[in-house]
This record gives structure tokens, C-alpha cells and sequence, in this order.
């Protein structure tokens, strides 16, 4: 062993952990650093073996390996770097913050290896303090990375996503060099559907993610490598399975809940692959009862959880994630079942090549709309499922949650990166129009609290009538629902399951829908609860029926009542239909294969339509309510000339 030369003790380890043996490997580095103690690259050793141990989920080795590189080598910056990571994951955040605050300290030659250095360490502070919900820090430590390392797609993507959630606007703030135009070529499709409701480019942005930040698979599959599971026996039960990192407390966990063990198990065998967070709750365990088979793939790499999902044999994988974090959206691209589709997770299209289908329902894409999507769509009665068995509980005091008892109380327990300025400034109309009215919003830090009633001054509202309710458990956080007269929707990216929650106990919401998916979902879901006079069919409606109802709270009586009526008839709340539905339209992909006729993802001129879009400013106008949107598209299209440029086969924009 003593014998054995660095670059020969390198070579070795590496081709151990090719093979599957990293846990050898590391031995291998063990082993060698306690036969060569003096040895001057002791601390490259310790840095390997902490990267195979961490690698392995063996944090506390990992950790000691990377302490003890720091001590054989303080200057030595890359351990500081994975220790902190280690420590994050051990949840020793303010140590894990520490050890990139050193890096980012430690720096003063401007070299290309000293700035790598500097922006991992700002990366990682920026996540430690955004779960700290340091939003401006964590924003600014990002803006140093773009400063930095220029044109990195998830760090601009990361900016912008914080930039919303603290209702920064203008939200395209240039950026180390980037215009807004350069800024929306690298949008992420989640921040696309917050800022525009513009459908063209919401799927070239999608389409874009895919291309970019997701990437071709290593392998995949084709049709014709399923074409043997067209012969099965007739009358053989269907495996569907479900892909989600969300199937736990979550929004996405507290919908489908119940549905999974409404599945006919005669026709359909169910399998649950779980790819979130390892933490146990609740929502997770009652989920996992409740279905015939549950894979944790969570901690497989793409090619393992494809085998897994091989060998179950699966014919239909529905992703419930899309393009939201936790995705496994390169496993996918492999194409692990010959059909794929996308349901729930994101509300808008993959703009992928692996995903064949969508479902929707007739208000979400209306018949007309389905050129907005790469995927073929598919219509459920209502799109979103619903736990019956959520609870009803209602708190009776606004005292105790500091709202005025005499007064409308208004809310909206979106997210902030749904808050516009434009809904804004409707919400500011609404309050202006019912004097002594508050506006009851979610709790995000207090600099965005403070932004937000700045900017409630300026539209001449006290700042104390925005009241925010702090982050509470799922079902406290139901409970106080009632406290509020009516819920108002955002736009463009309006309320999906806080509608329902809202509806489920029995607070009317008011919305006004627009043209893509995101904008949708809520007008869908009110119309689903039996209340479509709450349906707007403008934003000047919208204003006046809120100012209404909030002058004249009674006439919400009748509507609440409908509510709690509809819960055990509303088609919003009958999962059992909706499973049922649902399995129907599953037998159709599946007769769709069977029969070679699976679509195929239309991905026509989408580098056009983001080349387009990203000339066209975003922020200055709602695209909701333009009313000739196909003819600014086809305006951009002849500013740039861009027939000219397209082949003669090609479909016009409009047409696809």
C-alpha cells in the first residue's frame, strides 16, 4: 500500500466507484491516508474520500473526512465547500452557512479557479438563507453568482423565482448584463405561468427547460420497444403508475389523498414511485396504505429507478410533478413506460418529446385550445381530484386572528409569486370601494410584508388593512378559512388547491379566468362547486362583484350555503366519478397504443415562438385580456420577418 503513488491510488478508486464500489473506494482512500500520514496531498485524499461518503449518505464520515482535509490544508477551499453541504443535510444550517462564508471571505485573486470557488459558496448560501426566508439576502447572493459566472440558467431562473416571491416589480430587473429580453430566454416554466398569460410562450419556455436544463436522456426508448405489451392477455389489469415527489403533506398530497384507494382494483393495479423528501407524515403513510405497491425511488439514480419501473412493468406513468421541484423529469426522458402522461403536478404544458398526453377539462382548455400544448388532451368532467375526508372544523373568532369583526374580510392565500401588479392594484380598487375592508394574505418575512403595505400607501390604503396569517398546519390553517367573507383569485396563475380549500369550507371565491392553463384552473374549479355567478368575465367584473359582495355581506349567505350543500353532491367534490373518469380515459391511451396511434408530442417552431416572445414585454400589459392575442404573435412574426426565414413546409404561427 505504501508503494502505491497518488496518481495510481486516484486511478484505482475511481474505477472501483464506476463499478458500484464506492464504499471500497473509500476504504481504499482510508486505508492509504493512514499508511502515508505526511504525504503533501493528504488533503486531495481526505477531499476524495469525503465526496464517495457524502455521496453515499454517510454525512457524519463525510464530514470528518472534510475536516480533516481543512486541517491538513486550510487553504485548501473545495472541503469548506461539501462540509458545508454535509452539515446542511445533517440540519446544522448555521455551520453549513459558515463554512461558504469562509469561501466567500477566503477570495481575493480574481482567477477563473478562485471565482468557481466563490459562486458554489454564494449558491449555497443563497438556499440556506431562502428556507431561512432571507429572501432579499438570498437574492443578492445570487445576484453576485450571475455577476460572477454569467449566463447560468438556474441561477437567473433561482433570482427571478425570488424576485416574485417578494413582489419585486418591475420583476426584469436587468442582471449582470442581462436585458429583459435575455432574462426571458432563461425563465423557468413555473415563473413563465406567475408573470404572462400567454400560452404561446409559456410552452416555448417549457419546451426550452427540456432542451436546456433538462437535456437528452442517455437512453431511451422507443414505441417500438413496447410493442410486445400490445399482445398481453385481454382482460389483464392495467399498471398505472403514479411519479411524485408531492405525495406527502403537501398541496398535491392533501388533493389525492383519498383517490388512490378509490382505483378499481379488478381493472387497475396501482403503483405509487416516490421520489420526495424521506421525512414521514400523515398524508404520506395514509397514501401508501391505500395502494397496492409503493416504490421509494427517491434515493436511485436515473438508470435504477428506470429498472424499477421496467421491471413492474408499467404501462401508463403519470408524472404529477411536471416541471416543479422534486421532478424526475430526466427519467422520464428515458422513456421507462411506453405512455407518459402529465396530470396535476404543473398547470400548463411539458413542451417535452416523452410526454404524450395532458388532462385538462372543458373549462381548463376549452375545444379550440388545444394547440397551446405539445401533448394530446384529455378532458376529466372536472380536473382535480379532492379528499373527501379533509377536515370541517371552523374557527369562530377574527379577534384572535387580529381581523376586524364588522367589517369585510377579504383574502387570498395564494403564494406571493401569484401576486401581480396588476391584481394588486384590483385588490387596492376592491378595498377602496368597501371602506373599513382588510385584505387577509399569507404570511411570507416581513420585508415583503412591509413592501406590500408600501405599496398599499402609495395606492392610497392604510397599511395596516393588509393583515397577514402566519404559516400554519394544514388543519389549523383550514380552519381559519371561514374568518374570511370571499376569497379573491390572482391572475395568471390563480388558485388551485387553495380554491378548493376554500371551497370545501364553504368560502365563495371570486375569479376571472384567462387563456392558458394556470389561469384556468380556478374558474373551473368554482364552476365545479355550483357557483358559477362567481365566474367573472372581466377584470372591471371582477372589481364591481367584489365591491358588491364586500357592501353587502349577506348576499354571500346563500352561496356559503351551496357550498356546504355541495359538499357531498358538487361534481368539484366526487372523487369517485373522478376516479372513475379517470380510469376511462386511461383505458383510451392505452386502446390508443394498442392500436399504434400514441400521439406525438408537437414541438413544431417552438424556438421561434421564444425567439418572438422574448422581444415582447411581459410586465407593461395583462395578456388576459388583449383582445386580438393571436394577431400580436402574428405582428412579432412579421417585425422580424421570420416567414421569410421559416421554410415553405412550414405551419404558421396560429395554426399549430
Amino acid at each position: 500500500m505504501t508503494r502505491m503513488g497518488i496518481a495510481e491510488l486516484v486511478g484505482n478508486a475511481q474505477a472501483l466507484a464506476a463499478t458500484g464500489q464506492a464504499a471500497l473506494a473509500a476504504e481504499l482512500y482510508r486505508d492509504w491516508a493512514a499508511l502515508n500520514p505526511d504525504d503533501p496531498l493528504l488533503h486531495a485524499v481526505e477531499f476524495n474520500r469525503g465526496v464517495l461518503l457524502a455521496d453515499a449518505g454517510e454525512l457524519h464520515g463525510a464530514v470528518e473526512a472534510f475536516t480533516t482535509a481543512i486541517r491538513h490544508k486550510p487553504d485548501f477551499l473545495p472541503p469548506y465547500i461539501n462540509l458545508g453541504a454535509a452539515c446542511e443535510r445533517l440540519g446544522a444550517k448555521a455551520q453549513a452557512y459558515g463554512h461558504w462564508a469562509h469561501v466567500s471571505a477566503s477570495l481575493a485573486g480574481v482567477t477563473g479557479e478562485a471565482i468557481a470557488y466563490r459562486a458554489a459558496a454564494l449558491k449555497q448560501m443563497a438556499q440556506v438563507l431562502e428556507g431561512g426566508r432571507h429572501l432579499a439576502a438570498a437574492e443578492d447572493a445570487l445576484r453576485q453568482v450571475a455577476e460572477l459566472t454569467p449566463w447560468q440558467r438556474d441561477v437567473v431562473q433561482h433570482w427571478i423565482s425570488l424576485r416574485q416571491r417578494q413582489c419585486q416589480w418591475p420583476l426584469l430587473a436587468p442582471l449582470a448584463g442581462h436585458d429583459g429580453a435575455a432574462l426571458l430566454l432563461r425563465l423557468a416554466p413555473l415563473s413563465m405561468a406567475c408573470l404572462s398569460d400567454d400560452p404561446w410562450m409559456q410552452l416555448a419556455v417549457a419546451a426550452a427547460h427540456m432542451r436546456e436544463d433538462v437535456g437528452p436522456p442517455a437512453t431511451f426508448r422507443t414505441t417500438a420497444d413496447f410493442v410486445g405489451r400490445r399482445d398481453q392477455a385481454p382482460g389483464r389489469r392495467l399498471r398505472v403508475g403514479y411519479l411524485s415527489s408531492d405525495l406527502r403533506e403537501h398541496a398535491i398530497g392533501s388533493l389525492m389523498a383519498e383517490m388512490f384507494g378509490l382505483h378499481d382494483r379488478e381493472a387497475v393495479e396501482v403503483f405509487i414511485f416516490y421520489c420526495g423528501i424521506a421525512q414521514e407524515d400523515a398524508t404520506k403513510a395514509r397514501i401508501r396504505a391505500s395502494v397496492e405497491h409503493w416504490r421509494d425511488i427517491a434515493a436511485m439514480d436515473d438508470a435504477a429507478a428506470e429498472a424499477a419501473i421496467l421491471a413492474d412493468g408499467i404501462d401508463i406513468l403519470v408524472d404529477v410533478n411536471g416541471h416543479t421541484r422534486g421532478a424526475r423529469t430526466r427519467l422520464l426522458a428515458r422513456r421507462p413506460a411506453p405512455v407518459i402522461v402529465n396530470w396535476l403536478g404543473y398547470p400548463g404544458s411539458m413542451g417535452s418529446a416523452c410526454h404524450h398526453y395532458i388532462i385538462a377539462d372543458p373549462h381548463i382548455v376549452p375545444e379550440g385550445s388545444e394547440g397551446f400544448y405539445s401533448e394530446r388532451v384529455l378532458r376529466l368532467p372536472c380536473y382535480q381530484p379532492n379528499d373527501r375526508q379533509r377536515p370541517t372544523r371552523a374557527e369562530t373568532s377574527r379577534a384572535a386572528h387580529g381581523l376586524p369583526e364588522d367589517a369585510a374580510v377579504f383574502c387570498s392565500f395564494n403564494g406571493t409569486q401569484k401576486i401581480t401588479p396588476f391584481v394588486f392594484a384590483r385588490w387596492m380598487a376592491i378595498l377602496h370601494g368597501v371602506p373599513g375592508s382588510v385584505l387577509w394574505l399569507l404570511k411570507s418575512c416581513e420585508e415583503v410584508e412591509d413592501r406590500l403595505r408600501a405599496r398599499a400607501a402609495e395606492h392610497g390604503i392604510l397599511p395596516e388593512r393588509l393583515i397577514f396569517a402566519p404559516i400554519a398546519a394544514a388543519h389549523d390553517h383550514l380552519a381559519r378559512y371561514p374568518l374570511a367573507d370571499l376569497f379573491l383569485d390572482t391572475l395568471p396563475y390563480g388558485a388551485h388547491t387553495t380554491a378548493s380549500d376554500a371551497l370545501w369550507m364553504a368560502v365563495p371565491v371570486l375569479t376571472v379566468p384567462g387563456r392558458g392553463f394556470a389561469a384556468r384552473v380556478c374558474a373551473s374549479l368554482v364552476q365545479a362547486a355550483g357557483l358559477p355567478e362567481c365566474v367573472c368575465s372581466s377584470a372591471e367584473q371582477y372589481v364591481a362583484r367584489a365591491i358588491a359582495f364586500g357592501r353587502d355581506r349577506t348576499a354571500l349567505t346563500p352561496l356559503r350555503d351551496r357550498l356546504l350543500a355541495g359538499r357531498g353532491t358538487a361534481l368539484l367534490f366526487d372523487t369517485p366519478r373522478l376516479v372513475r373518469e379517470l380510469e376511462a380515459l386511461f383505458r383510451v391511451m392505452w386502446n390508443d397504443m394498442a392500436a399504434g396511434r400514441l400521439p406525438r408530442p408537437d414541438l413544431t417552431n417552438l424556438d421561434t415562438y421564444l425567439e418572438l416572445g422574448s422581444d415582447m414585454d411581459h410586465s407593461a400589459v395583462e395578456t388576459s385580456f388583449l383582445p386580438h392575442y393571436d394577431a400580436r404573435w402574428r405582428a412579432a412574426v412579421a417585425r422580424r420577418d421570420a416567414y421569410a426565414a421559416l421554410p415553405s413546409d412550414t405551419r404558421l404561427i396560429g395554426a399549430r
